[in-house]
């Protein structure tokens, strides 16, 4: 097994900053990412009165973009196991392109729809082939640090969409008053999204193939050429490595396949599966879809909603630094059981917050302290999550899968997080209407779950080489397979 100090030791001066730089560049399809899917949030308001759609239409308006990161991630794990990781991305940045120049000149809320799926679906490959890319170029030693760069992209991509929102609404005087060449404020905040897309395109296009698809399609020179490029103190040795990973996959009886005995499939895409969904129930997207609407329900102005939610944002920001501070450190399961006791205990009390709002003049407002203390619980929530439960999702779907089955397994797991987070975006508006006492108590109470899981399923992973991570997933799994067998029987 790896040790997490010889691969540093081994590793050239130098070479860290080479894989960074692609790491890096390969992450910027999470600040799309972020950035796509958070955009709305300021326009939430401004469209539902454009087209005069009702709760239920409204949230699936925001949230049909995740119906196509659904299938976006779905497709992208296939796709990249065929064509690569580096043309895959091109596509995804091709789509937000078009989706971004369609969503700001949409005729109604049909057309709309469309369009924010199609932006959905290069969302979804992007969620997909940049963690697979980063984790495929690191060394073991920051493997953890270099996956976070997706968290950190994504973060730094939600925190531009809710800023360009608030200075579109502010230089406008509302999202819903006329901009540039007469369109509204709202249509420029979608339009906006043009400019990332083209850098990420450009960004794909000068990036080397990940060394591990260019073995597994039988490209092993144009592999050291890669490795070496990157820094690897042995290229060849590293491709020798890689193919005798892969042989051990292609020669395992259940070769390329994700079925298994569980509901079906491998328990190791159960696992990773649950992660990806247990992060989206706790809810933390209501807080960048909709906080601007959240917080100009109960009391705040529309200025210091937009406000509130690009500070929240920035929190973000930080605390993902420390995620990637701490992740190879501290390690993966110990910050995710901390940050869903954090999750669970700020939700709480936002929902007893909650509990106490009041209605004046028809408009719901929370009395006396419980509006600051319903604001502090928030962000204090993202903290929680942005240090544990936001970046390390993604440092463990880009690590727990076999080489075999990587691209369709983080596919499957991206698109089981997409559905998640589109359950919890379309149902909130409903939801909030009915009692926002009970959605944050529903979203504490997928927190507490959140802790057991980790607690049952999630090993240690910290300072371990991929195959290695691989190995210790389905040593879990399978003696869990063997623990159900021997229940059987002496039932």
């Amino acid at each position: 097994m790896s040790n997490a100090k010889s691969d540093a030791q081994q590793l050239p001066k130098g070479v860290n900053r080479k894989v960074i730089g692609l790491a890096a560049a390969g992450a910027v399809g999470g600040f799309l990412f972020g950035f796509d899917s958070s955009v709305v949030n300021g326009a939430v308001d401004a469209i539902q009165d454009e087209f005069a759609l009702s709760a239920a239409v409204t949230g699936f308006a925001v949230a049909s973009a995740l119906l196509g990161c659904a299938l976006g991630a779905e497709l992208a794990g296939r796709l990249a196991d065929r064509f690569g990781r580096i043309p895959v991305m091109i596509i995804g940045a091709v789509l937000f392109l078009v989706s971004s120049l369609g969503a700001g000149f949409a005729f109604g809320v049909v057309d709309l729809i469309i369009w924010r799926v199609l932006g959905g679906v290069g969302i979804g490959i992007a969620s997909v082939v940049a963690p697979a890319y980063i984790a495929e170029i690191s060394p073991s030693a920051i493997r953890g640090r270099l996956a976070s760069l997706q968290q950190l992209a994504i973060v730094f991509g939600i925190f531009a969409a809710l800023l360009s929102d608030s200075l579109f609404a502010a230089a406008a005087g509302g999202a819903d008053q006329p901009f540039w060449f007469g369109l509204e404020a709202w249509r420029w905040m979608f339009i906006a999204c043009a400019v990332p897309s083209i850098v990420y395109g450009v960004i794909a296009l000068l990036l080397p193939e990940s060394p591990r698809y260019l073995v597994k399609a039988g490209r092993e020179k144009q592999a050291e050429e890669v490795l070496e490029r990157i820094g690897t103190p042995d290229p060849a040795k590293a491709v020798a490595d890689i193919t005798g990973s892969l042989h051990k996959d292609q020669v395992a009886e259940s070769q390329g396949t994700l079925r298994g005995p569980v509901l079906g499939l491998k328990g190791i895409v159960w696992i990773g599966i649950l992660l990806s969904v247990f992060q989206q129930f706790v809810g933390i997207n209501v807080i960048f879809y909709y906080s601007t609407t959240l917080w100009k329900a109960v009391g705040f102005d529309e200025s210091d909603s937009f406000t509130i939610s690009v500070f929240t944002s920035v929190t973000n920001i930080v605390v993902t630094f420390i995620a990637i501070a701490l992740v190879d450190k501290v390690g993966r399961r110990p910050l995710l059981l901390i940050g869903s006791t954090g999750m669970a205990v700020t939700l709480a009390t936002m929902a007893i917050a909650f509990a106490n709002s009041v209605t004046v003049d028809g408009e719901v407002s929370l009395p006396g302290a419980w509006g600051p203390i319903a604001l502090v619980a928030a962000n204090l929530f993202v903290v929680a999550f942005g240090f544990s439960w936001g970046p390390l999702v993604w440092v463990l779907l880009g690590e727990i899968f076999p080489n075999s089955i990587r691209g369709r397994a983080l596919g499957l797991a991206a698109a089981a997080q997409w559905i998640a987070n589109f359950l919890i975006t379309v149902s909130f508006p409903a939801l909030s209407e009915f009692s926002l006492f009970w959605t944050y108590s529903m979203y504490a109470g997928f927190a507490v779950l959140s802790f057991i899981f980790v607690l049952w399923k999630v090993p240690e992973t910290k300072g371990m080489a991929l195959e290695d991570s691989e190995a210790v997933f389905a040593a879990g799994t399978a003696r869990d397979k063997r623990r159900r067998a021997s229940q059987a029987a002496a039932g």
